[in-house]
Protein backbone atom coordinates (compact mmCIF):
# COMPACT_ATOMS: atom_id res chain seq x y z
CA UNK A 1 0.00 0.00 0.00
CA UNK A 2 1.12 3.16 -1.01
CA UNK A 3 1.23 6.02 2.34
CA UNK A 4 0.13 9.17 1.02
CA UNK A 5 -1.09 12.05 2.10
CA UNK A 6 -3.96 11.16 1.03
CA UNK A 7 -4.78 7.75 2.60
CA UNK A 8 -2.86 9.07 5.70
CA UNK A 9 -6.05 11.32 6.47
CA UNK A 10 -8.36 9.18 4.60
CA UNK A 11 -7.06 6.09 7.18
CA UNK A 12 -8.40 8.43 10.22
CA UNK A 13 -6.40 6.48 12.37
CA UNK A 14 -3.02 5.92 13.81
CA UNK A 15 -3.10 1.89 13.56
CA UNK A 16 -4.44 1.79 10.28
CA UNK A 17 -1.52 3.90 9.03
CA UNK A 18 0.67 1.85 11.66
CA UNK A 19 -0.87 -1.47 9.72
CA UNK A 20 -0.02 0.15 6.68
CA UNK A 21 3.19 0.27 7.01
CA UNK A 22 3.51 -2.80 8.30
CA UNK A 23 1.95 -4.19 5.20
CA UNK A 24 -0.94 -5.74 6.74
CA UNK A 25 -3.73 -3.65 5.63
CA UNK A 26 -5.25 -3.93 2.45
CA UNK A 27 -5.21 -1.58 -0.22
CA UNK A 28 -8.08 1.08 0.19
CA UNK A 29 -9.23 0.74 -3.51
CA UNK A 30 -11.38 -2.48 -3.50
CA UNK A 31 -13.56 -4.06 -5.92
CA UNK A 32 -17.54 -5.38 -5.76
CA UNK A 33 -16.69 -7.74 -3.99
CA UNK A 34 -15.11 -6.40 -1.04
CA UNK A 35 -17.12 -4.21 2.02
CA UNK A 36 -15.04 -1.91 4.22
CA UNK A 37 -16.79 -0.64 6.98
CA UNK A 38 -15.08 2.24 9.14
CA UNK A 39 -16.05 0.66 13.07
CA UNK A 40 -16.42 2.83 16.06
CA UNK A 41 -14.77 0.77 18.72
CA UNK A 42 -11.70 -1.86 18.58
CA UNK A 43 -12.02 -5.44 18.97
CA UNK A 44 -10.34 -6.17 22.24
CA UNK A 45 -10.77 -10.13 22.18
CA UNK A 46 -12.26 -12.80 19.80
CA UNK A 47 -14.06 -15.27 22.49
CA UNK A 48 -17.56 -13.46 22.82
CA UNK A 49 -18.45 -15.35 26.07
CA UNK A 50 -15.42 -13.95 28.50
CA UNK A 51 -14.53 -10.25 29.66
CA UNK A 52 -15.51 -6.96 29.47
CA UNK A 53 -16.11 -7.22 26.00
CA UNK A 54 -18.41 -9.81 25.53
CA UNK A 55 -21.32 -7.45 26.76
CA UNK A 56 -20.09 -4.37 25.07
CA UNK A 57 -23.44 -4.01 22.54
CA UNK A 58 -21.23 -2.47 19.85
CA UNK A 59 -18.69 -5.46 18.92
CA UNK A 60 -21.29 -7.85 18.81
CA UNK A 61 -21.47 -6.83 14.81
CA UNK A 62 -18.06 -7.85 14.59
CA UNK A 63 -19.21 -11.55 16.59
CA UNK A 64 -22.00 -11.96 14.71
CA UNK A 65 -20.35 -12.08 11.67
CA UNK A 66 -17.77 -14.85 12.47
CA UNK A 67 -19.67 -16.65 15.33
CA UNK A 68 -23.44 -18.16 15.61
CA UNK A 69 -25.74 -17.85 18.59
CA UNK A 70 -27.81 -20.51 19.78
CA UNK A 71 -31.06 -18.14 18.70
CA UNK A 72 -31.03 -16.19 15.74
CA UNK A 73 -32.82 -12.47 15.71
CA UNK A 74 -33.77 -10.77 12.98
CA UNK A 75 -33.31 -6.55 12.32
CA UNK A 76 -36.74 -5.89 14.21
CA UNK A 77 -35.72 -8.04 17.52
CA UNK A 78 -37.99 -11.33 16.88
CA UNK A 79 -36.78 -14.19 17.05
CA UNK A 80 -35.94 -16.97 14.56
CA UNK A 81 -33.83 -20.44 14.56
CA UNK A 82 -30.61 -19.95 14.98
CA UNK A 83 -27.71 -22.80 15.59
CA UNK A 84 -30.96 -24.04 17.53
CA UNK A 85 -33.84 -24.80 15.84
CA UNK A 86 -36.59 -25.26 18.48
CA UNK A 87 -36.30 -24.96 22.05
CA UNK A 88 -38.23 -24.15 25.29
CA UNK A 89 -39.48 -25.34 28.74
CA UNK A 90 -42.06 -27.49 29.56
CA UNK A 91 -45.47 -26.71 31.47
CA UNK A 92 -44.14 -26.26 34.32
CA UNK A 93 -41.12 -24.84 33.91
CA UNK A 94 -38.91 -27.02 35.63
CA UNK A 95 -37.34 -28.49 32.63
CA UNK A 96 -35.75 -27.05 28.98
CA UNK A 97 -35.46 -29.21 25.60
CA UNK A 98 -33.72 -27.52 22.55
CA UNK A 99 -32.74 -29.26 18.92
CA UNK A 100 -29.73 -28.41 17.14
CA UNK A 101 -29.24 -27.68 13.76
CA UNK A 102 -28.27 -30.53 11.54
CA UNK A 103 -25.63 -30.17 8.41
CA UNK A 104 -23.70 -27.21 10.06
CA UNK A 105 -19.57 -26.80 10.17
CA UNK A 106 -16.97 -25.10 11.72
CA UNK A 107 -14.80 -23.60 9.68
CA UNK A 108 -11.72 -26.05 9.93
CA UNK A 109 -14.40 -28.04 8.54
CA UNK A 110 -15.88 -30.36 11.32
CA UNK A 111 -18.90 -30.69 12.80
CA UNK A 112 -21.38 -28.85 14.96
CA UNK A 113 -22.49 -31.30 17.55
CA UNK A 114 -24.67 -31.44 19.95
CA UNK A 115 -21.66 -31.56 22.44
CA UNK A 116 -20.61 -27.91 21.48
CA UNK A 117 -23.38 -26.62 22.38
CA UNK A 118 -23.78 -28.01 26.12
CA UNK A 119 -19.78 -27.33 26.60
CA UNK A 120 -20.69 -23.86 25.37
CA UNK A 121 -23.33 -23.70 28.07
CA UNK A 122 -21.77 -25.23 30.59
CA UNK A 123 -18.75 -23.27 30.40
CA UNK A 124 -20.81 -19.93 30.11
CA UNK A 125 -22.44 -20.52 33.70
CA UNK A 126 -18.86 -21.54 35.33
CA UNK A 127 -18.11 -18.50 36.76
CA UNK A 128 -14.31 -19.39 37.16
CA UNK A 129 -14.47 -18.67 32.65
CA UNK A 130 -14.91 -14.89 33.16
CA UNK A 131 -18.13 -14.61 31.47
CA UNK A 132 -19.77 -11.33 32.74
CA UNK A 133 -23.07 -12.88 32.95
CA UNK A 134 -22.34 -16.48 34.31
CA UNK A 135 -25.92 -16.93 36.58
CA UNK A 136 -27.95 -16.81 33.57
CA UNK A 137 -26.37 -18.89 31.95
CA UNK A 138 -25.78 -21.23 35.39
CA UNK A 139 -30.03 -21.37 35.25
CA UNK A 140 -29.91 -24.28 33.21
CA UNK A 141 -27.85 -27.68 33.49
CA UNK A 142 -27.54 -31.52 33.91
CA UNK A 143 -28.02 -31.68 30.27
CA UNK A 144 -28.37 -34.77 28.55
CA UNK A 145 -27.98 -35.40 24.78
CA UNK A 146 -29.94 -37.76 22.50
CA UNK A 147 -29.43 -37.45 18.89
CA UNK A 148 -29.55 -33.92 18.08
CA UNK A 149 -31.93 -33.38 21.11
CA UNK A 150 -30.79 -31.68 24.31
CA UNK A 151 -32.90 -31.59 27.85
CA UNK A 152 -31.44 -30.00 30.95
CA UNK A 153 -32.90 -29.16 33.87
CA UNK A 154 -34.27 -26.00 35.30
CA UNK A 155 -31.73 -25.21 37.80
CA UNK A 156 -32.91 -21.72 39.07
CA UNK A 157 -36.04 -20.26 37.26
CA UNK A 158 -34.65 -17.36 34.53
CA UNK A 159 -37.70 -16.06 32.50
CA UNK A 160 -35.10 -14.71 29.76
CA UNK A 161 -32.90 -17.62 29.53
CA UNK A 162 -33.59 -18.55 25.81
CA UNK A 163 -34.07 -14.58 24.51
CA UNK A 164 -30.35 -14.01 26.28
CA UNK A 165 -29.47 -16.95 23.61
CA UNK A 166 -29.63 -14.16 21.21
CA UNK A 167 -28.23 -11.70 23.15
CA UNK A 168 -24.60 -11.20 24.98
CA UNK A 169 -22.81 -14.10 25.20
CA UNK A 170 -24.87 -16.11 23.83
CA UNK A 171 -22.44 -17.61 20.95
CA UNK A 172 -21.82 -21.50 20.20
CA UNK A 173 -17.97 -22.37 20.43
CA UNK A 174 -15.81 -25.57 19.23
CA UNK A 175 -15.83 -27.61 21.91
CA UNK A 176 -12.61 -29.89 20.19
CA UNK A 177 -10.73 -26.82 18.66
CA UNK A 178 -10.84 -24.65 22.01
CA UNK A 179 -9.88 -27.45 24.23
CA UNK A 180 -6.80 -28.55 21.51
CA UNK A 181 -5.41 -24.86 21.35
CA UNK A 182 -6.52 -23.07 24.89
CA UNK A 183 -8.01 -19.80 25.57
CA UNK A 184 -4.93 -17.79 24.07
CA UNK A 185 -4.21 -19.28 21.08
CA UNK A 186 -7.94 -19.45 20.10
CA UNK A 187 -8.12 -15.75 20.58
CA UNK A 188 -5.44 -15.59 17.93
CA UNK A 189 -6.95 -18.11 15.53
CA UNK A 190 -10.40 -18.29 16.48
CA UNK A 191 -13.09 -20.60 14.33
CA UNK A 192 -16.98 -20.35 14.55
CA UNK A 193 -19.86 -21.35 11.81
CA UNK A 194 -20.56 -17.56 11.04
CA UNK A 195 -20.83 -16.55 7.60
CA UNK A 196 -17.01 -15.20 7.67
CA UNK A 197 -13.85 -16.58 8.62
CA UNK A 198 -11.16 -14.72 10.19
CA UNK A 199 -8.29 -14.44 7.80
CA UNK A 200 -6.29 -11.21 9.31
CA UNK A 201 -6.62 -8.98 12.46
CA UNK A 202 -4.47 -5.85 14.00
CA UNK A 203 -5.80 -4.82 16.96
CA UNK A 204 -6.69 -0.96 17.10
CA UNK A 205 -6.28 -1.21 13.15
CA UNK A 206 -8.21 -3.63 11.37
CA UNK A 207 -10.02 -7.25 10.72
CA UNK A 208 -10.40 -8.66 7.28
CA UNK A 209 -12.74 -11.63 6.88
CA UNK A 210 -13.23 -13.83 4.15
CA UNK A 211 -16.89 -15.87 3.28
CA UNK A 212 -17.71 -19.18 4.51
CA UNK A 213 -18.61 -20.67 1.41
CA UNK A 214 -19.68 -23.82 3.84
CA UNK A 215 -22.08 -21.22 5.82
CA UNK A 216 -25.57 -23.16 6.61
CA UNK A 217 -27.38 -19.82 5.91
CA UNK A 218 -28.09 -17.19 3.21
CA UNK A 219 -24.72 -16.95 1.23
CA UNK A 220 -22.72 -13.92 2.30
CA UNK A 221 -23.00 -11.20 0.26
CA UNK A 222 -19.12 -10.35 -0.15
CA UNK A 223 -16.13 -12.50 -0.62
CA UNK A 224 -13.82 -9.92 1.75
CA UNK A 225 -15.24 -7.58 4.94
CA UNK A 226 -12.70 -5.18 6.30
CA UNK A 227 -13.44 -3.63 9.89
CA UNK A 228 -11.27 -0.65 10.12
CA UNK A 229 -11.49 0.34 13.63
CA UNK A 230 -11.45 4.03 13.68
CA UNK A 231 -12.48 5.33 17.14
CA UNK A 232 -12.58 9.02 16.12
CA UNK A 233 -16.16 10.12 14.35
CA UNK A 234 -15.00 12.86 11.92
CA UNK A 235 -12.71 10.40 10.92
CA UNK A 236 -15.02 7.88 10.21
CA UNK A 237 -17.23 10.63 7.88
CA UNK A 238 -13.90 11.63 6.58
CA UNK A 239 -13.62 7.68 5.63
CA UNK A 240 -16.94 7.46 3.57
CA UNK A 241 -16.23 10.75 2.29
CA UNK A 242 -13.22 10.30 0.70
CA UNK A 243 -14.42 6.47 -0.67
CA UNK A 244 -11.87 5.13 1.71
CA UNK A 245 -14.54 2.38 3.29
CA UNK A 246 -17.80 1.92 2.32
CA UNK A 247 -20.10 2.15 5.30
CA UNK A 248 -20.15 3.65 8.50
CA UNK A 249 -21.83 4.90 11.43
CA UNK A 250 -21.75 6.63 14.79
CA UNK A 251 -20.97 10.22 12.73
CA UNK A 252 -22.39 12.96 14.23
CA UNK A 253 -25.65 14.37 12.75
CA UNK A 254 -24.35 17.22 10.90
CA UNK A 255 -22.21 14.84 9.00
CA UNK A 256 -24.99 12.74 8.68
CA UNK A 257 -27.47 15.02 7.21
CA UNK A 258 -24.30 16.34 5.49
CA UNK A 259 -23.45 13.24 3.59
CA UNK A 260 -26.56 10.95 3.04
CA UNK A 261 -27.79 13.24 -0.03
CA UNK A 262 -23.80 13.82 -1.68
CA UNK A 263 -23.50 12.15 -4.79
CA UNK A 264 -22.67 8.66 -4.77
CA UNK A 265 -23.94 8.53 -0.71
CA UNK A 266 -26.99 7.66 1.15
CA UNK A 267 -28.01 7.02 4.72
CA UNK A 268 -29.95 5.59 7.27
CA UNK A 269 -30.97 7.00 11.20
CA UNK A 270 -33.93 4.91 12.56
CA UNK A 271 -33.86 4.63 16.26
CA UNK A 272 -32.66 1.50 18.21
CA UNK A 273 -32.42 -0.21 21.40
CA UNK A 274 -29.73 2.20 22.71
CA UNK A 275 -30.53 4.08 25.61
CA UNK A 276 -28.13 6.91 26.52
CA UNK A 277 -28.15 7.46 30.64
CA UNK A 278 -26.30 8.89 33.10
CA UNK A 279 -25.25 5.91 36.06
CA UNK A 280 -25.65 7.51 39.61
CA UNK A 281 -23.06 5.78 42.48
CA UNK A 282 -23.91 6.12 45.82
CA UNK A 283 -21.25 7.80 46.85
CA UNK A 284 -20.76 11.16 48.14
CA UNK A 285 -23.16 13.95 46.93
CA UNK A 286 -25.23 10.92 45.02
CA UNK A 287 -26.36 9.91 48.76
CA UNK A 288 -28.50 13.18 48.73
CA UNK A 289 -32.29 12.31 46.68
CA UNK A 290 -32.47 16.13 46.63
CA UNK A 291 -29.12 16.71 44.43
CA UNK A 292 -30.00 13.11 42.41
CA UNK A 293 -33.33 14.89 41.73
CA UNK A 294 -32.24 17.68 40.96
CA UNK A 295 -29.62 16.91 38.34
CA UNK A 296 -32.57 15.16 36.42
CA UNK A 297 -35.00 17.62 36.69
CA UNK A 298 -32.23 20.25 35.45
CA UNK A 299 -31.70 18.55 31.83
CA UNK A 300 -33.59 19.70 29.07
CA UNK A 301 -33.40 16.53 27.50
CA UNK A 302 -35.35 17.62 24.06
CA UNK A 303 -33.25 20.33 23.84
CA UNK A 304 -30.03 18.63 23.93
CA UNK A 305 -31.80 16.55 21.00
CA UNK A 306 -32.51 19.09 19.01
CA UNK A 307 -29.71 21.27 19.46
CA UNK A 308 -27.07 18.74 19.15
CA UNK A 309 -28.59 15.67 17.76
CA UNK A 310 -30.82 17.50 14.66
CA UNK A 311 -33.90 15.79 16.14
CA UNK A 312 -32.43 12.27 16.09
CA UNK A 313 -33.58 10.34 19.33
CA UNK A 314 -36.06 10.26 21.39
CA UNK A 315 -36.74 11.72 25.12
CA UNK A 316 -36.52 8.78 27.93
CA UNK A 317 -36.99 9.02 31.76
CA UNK A 318 -36.96 5.05 32.45
CA UNK A 319 -34.34 2.63 31.30
CA UNK A 320 -36.94 1.29 28.78
CA UNK A 321 -37.53 2.08 25.05
CA UNK A 322 -40.86 2.66 24.11
CA UNK A 323 -40.13 -0.76 22.11
CA UNK A 324 -39.49 -2.24 25.43
CA UNK A 325 -42.01 -4.50 26.73
CA UNK A 326 -42.07 -3.03 29.97
CA UNK A 327 -42.27 0.63 28.49
CA UNK A 328 -44.47 2.90 30.83
CA UNK A 329 -45.55 6.15 29.31
CA UNK A 330 -47.04 7.37 32.55
CA UNK A 331 -43.35 7.74 34.39
CA UNK A 332 -42.61 11.17 33.70
CA UNK A 333 -39.34 12.95 35.65
CA UNK A 334 -39.63 16.15 33.02
CA UNK A 335 -37.36 19.36 32.81
CA UNK A 336 -38.48 21.76 35.82
CA UNK A 337 -34.96 24.19 36.30
CA UNK A 338 -37.22 25.83 38.79
CA UNK A 339 -38.02 22.42 40.68
CA UNK A 340 -34.01 21.81 40.41
CA UNK A 341 -32.96 25.00 42.45
CA UNK A 342 -35.99 24.26 44.98
CA UNK A 343 -34.37 20.76 45.88
CA UNK A 344 -30.69 21.50 45.77
CA UNK A 345 -31.88 24.67 48.42
CA UNK A 346 -33.13 22.35 50.76
CA UNK A 347 -30.05 20.48 51.11
CA UNK A 348 -28.25 24.14 51.43
CA UNK A 349 -26.78 24.06 48.06
CA UNK A 350 -27.23 27.16 45.47
CA UNK A 351 -25.20 28.92 43.00
CA UNK A 352 -22.83 30.24 45.28
CA UNK A 353 -22.59 27.51 46.85
CA UNK A 354 -22.59 24.56 44.47
CA UNK A 355 -22.38 20.88 44.98
CA UNK A 356 -19.58 19.77 43.02
CA UNK A 357 -18.85 15.73 41.52
CA UNK A 358 -17.11 14.31 38.45
CA UNK A 359 -19.03 13.58 35.47
CA UNK A 360 -17.28 10.83 33.55
CA UNK A 361 -18.25 10.35 29.58
CA UNK A 362 -16.48 8.56 26.48
CA UNK A 363 -15.67 11.12 23.55
CA UNK A 364 -17.01 10.37 20.02
CA UNK A 365 -17.88 6.70 20.75
CA UNK A 366 -21.63 7.50 20.51
CA UNK A 367 -23.04 10.91 18.15
CA UNK A 368 -21.97 14.23 20.54
CA UNK A 369 -21.59 11.90 23.54
CA UNK A 370 -18.81 14.27 25.07
CA UNK A 371 -20.85 17.32 23.41
CA UNK A 372 -23.88 16.08 25.16
CA UNK A 373 -22.29 15.50 28.66
CA UNK A 374 -20.85 18.90 28.43
CA UNK A 375 -24.27 20.73 27.56
CA UNK A 376 -25.86 18.61 30.76
CA UNK A 377 -22.62 20.26 32.87
CA UNK A 378 -24.20 23.39 31.67
CA UNK A 379 -27.57 23.10 32.71
CA UNK A 380 -26.31 21.82 36.00
CA UNK A 381 -24.48 25.05 37.01
CA UNK A 382 -27.53 27.01 36.21
CA UNK A 383 -29.31 25.69 39.31
CA UNK A 384 -25.96 25.35 41.85
CA UNK A 385 -24.41 21.90 40.52
CA UNK A 386 -20.26 22.10 39.74
CA UNK A 387 -19.15 19.06 37.58
CA UNK A 388 -16.55 17.75 36.54
CA UNK A 389 -15.94 16.31 33.32
CA UNK A 390 -13.69 13.46 33.35
CA UNK A 391 -12.80 11.82 29.82
CA UNK A 392 -11.82 8.02 29.46
CA UNK A 393 -12.50 4.81 26.69
CA UNK A 394 -15.04 2.78 27.17
CA UNK A 395 -13.12 -0.04 27.95
CA UNK A 396 -11.88 1.99 30.78
CA UNK A 397 -16.03 2.02 31.64
CA UNK A 398 -16.32 -0.94 32.04
CA UNK A 399 -13.18 -2.04 34.21
CA UNK A 400 -14.75 0.78 36.73
CA UNK A 401 -18.02 -0.67 36.82
CA UNK A 402 -17.38 -4.02 36.78
CA UNK A 403 -14.83 -2.70 40.33
CA UNK A 404 -18.06 -0.35 41.25
CA UNK A 405 -15.35 2.73 40.96
CA UNK A 406 -17.53 5.11 38.66
CA UNK A 407 -17.71 8.62 39.37
CA UNK A 408 -20.85 9.88 41.27
CA UNK A 409 -22.11 10.46 37.80
CA UNK A 410 -20.90 8.72 34.58
CA UNK A 411 -22.63 8.74 30.85
CA UNK A 412 -22.84 5.47 28.95
CA UNK A 413 -24.83 4.06 26.45
CA UNK A 414 -26.42 0.92 27.31
CA UNK A 415 -27.97 -1.33 24.33
CA UNK A 416 -30.75 -4.17 25.27
CA UNK A 417 -30.94 -5.59 22.16
CA UNK A 418 -33.45 -8.46 24.11
CA UNK A 419 -35.84 -5.50 24.91
CA UNK A 420 -36.48 -7.20 28.26
CA UNK A 421 -36.53 -5.10 31.74
CA UNK A 422 -34.38 -7.56 33.30
CA UNK A 423 -31.26 -6.82 30.74
CA UNK A 424 -31.62 -2.77 31.30
CA UNK A 425 -33.28 -1.80 34.56
CA UNK A 426 -32.38 -5.11 36.16
CA UNK A 427 -28.81 -5.82 35.11
CA UNK A 428 -28.10 -1.60 35.61
CA UNK A 429 -29.39 -1.31 38.93
CA UNK A 430 -29.75 -4.36 40.80
CA UNK A 431 -26.84 -4.31 43.67
CA UNK A 432 -25.35 -7.67 43.46
CA UNK A 433 -24.79 -6.91 39.53
CA UNK A 434 -21.45 -6.52 38.84
CA UNK A 435 -23.13 -3.86 35.76
CA UNK A 436 -24.50 -1.91 38.65
CA UNK A 437 -23.31 1.03 40.88
CA UNK A 438 -25.86 1.63 42.67
CA UNK A 439 -26.22 -0.60 45.74
CA UNK A 440 -29.04 -0.15 47.94
CA UNK A 441 -31.11 -2.43 49.79
CA UNK A 442 -34.68 -0.86 49.01
CA UNK A 443 -33.92 -1.53 45.85
CA UNK A 444 -32.71 -4.76 45.59
CA UNK A 445 -35.09 -5.98 47.81
CA UNK A 446 -37.89 -4.63 44.80
CA UNK A 447 -35.74 -6.58 41.48
CA UNK A 448 -34.68 -9.74 43.50
CA UNK A 449 -37.97 -11.59 43.29
CA UNK A 450 -38.47 -10.16 39.20
CA UNK A 451 -35.74 -12.60 38.43
CA UNK A 452 -37.52 -15.46 39.05
CA UNK A 453 -41.17 -14.48 38.46
CA UNK A 454 -42.50 -17.41 36.30
CA UNK A 455 -45.93 -15.82 36.12
CA UNK A 456 -45.29 -13.05 32.83
CA UNK A 457 -47.73 -10.66 33.67
CA UNK A 458 -46.70 -9.55 37.15
CA UNK A 459 -43.34 -9.79 35.85
CA UNK A 460 -43.89 -7.09 33.76
CA UNK A 461 -45.90 -5.31 36.35
CA UNK A 462 -42.93 -5.72 38.66
CA UNK A 463 -40.59 -4.01 36.50
CA UNK A 464 -43.23 -1.27 35.69
CA UNK A 465 -43.12 -0.70 39.33
CA UNK A 466 -39.59 -0.87 40.23
CA UNK A 467 -38.87 1.89 37.12
CA UNK A 468 -41.82 4.17 38.54
CA UNK A 469 -39.98 3.79 42.33
CA UNK A 470 -36.44 4.32 40.43
CA UNK A 471 -37.87 7.75 38.82
CA UNK A 472 -39.32 9.03 42.19
CA UNK A 473 -35.92 8.26 44.16
CA UNK A 474 -33.85 9.42 41.03
CA UNK A 475 -31.10 6.34 41.54
CA UNK A 476 -30.33 6.86 37.50
CA UNK A 477 -30.83 9.87 34.59
CA UNK A 478 -31.79 8.33 31.65
CA UNK A 479 -31.57 10.58 28.69
CA UNK A 480 -32.79 9.51 25.05
CA UNK A 481 -33.09 6.88 23.06
CA UNK A 482 -30.55 6.75 20.18
CA UNK A 483 -31.56 6.79 16.15
CA UNK A 484 -28.10 5.31 14.90
CA UNK A 485 -26.83 7.25 11.87
CA UNK A 486 -25.65 5.36 9.04
CA UNK A 487 -23.36 6.51 5.72
CA UNK A 488 -22.85 4.03 2.95
CA UNK A 489 -22.31 4.08 -0.60
CA UNK A 490 -25.51 4.34 -2.90
CA UNK A 491 -24.20 1.15 -4.49
CA UNK A 492 -25.28 -0.76 -1.68
CA UNK A 493 -28.31 -1.14 0.16
CA UNK A 494 -28.69 -1.63 3.83
CA UNK A 495 -31.10 -2.61 6.47
CA UNK A 496 -30.90 -1.09 10.18
CA UNK A 497 -31.01 -3.16 13.04
CA UNK A 498 -32.75 -1.85 15.88
CA UNK A 499 -29.94 -3.98 17.91
CA UNK A 500 -27.99 -1.48 16.39
CA UNK A 501 -25.65 -4.54 15.53
CA UNK A 502 -24.07 -3.25 12.12
CA UNK A 503 -23.95 -6.72 10.18
CA UNK A 504 -22.33 -7.37 6.86
CA UNK A 505 -25.01 -9.67 6.44
CA UNK A 506 -27.75 -6.86 6.38
CA UNK A 507 -25.52 -5.04 3.54
CA UNK A 508 -25.87 -6.26 0.40
CA UNK A 509 -24.85 -4.33 -3.41
CA UNK A 510 -27.78 -2.59 -5.16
Amino acid sequence: MMLTRRTFLAAGSAGIVAAALAGTLPALGQDGDTLTIAFNVNLPSFDPTTGASAVNPTIQAIYRTVFDQYVGQAPDLSFEPGLLTEWGFNDDKTKVSMTVREGVLWHDGTPLTPEDVVWSLERAGDPANGNPVSNVWASIGNFTIDGNRIDGDVVAFDPTIFKWMAFLTGYVLPKAYFEKVGAEAFNQAPIGTGPYKVDAFESNAFLRLKANPDYWGAKPNFETVIFKFVTDATSRAAEIESGASDVTLEVSYEDYDRLKGSEGLDGVAVPISDIGMIFLNNIGPMLDKNVRLAAHHAINKQAIIDRLLRGYGVAIDTLQAPEYEAFDASIKVGYDEAKAIELLAASGFSTSNPVRFAIQTTRGLKPKDYEMVQAIVGMWRKVGIEAEIEVYEIAKHYELRAADQLAPAAFYNWGDAIGDASASTGFAMFGPSPHSVWDTDDLDAMIAPLWTEKDEAARVAGWKAVDKYIAEEGYVIPLLQYAQPILFKSSLSVTPNTSGALQPSLISKQ
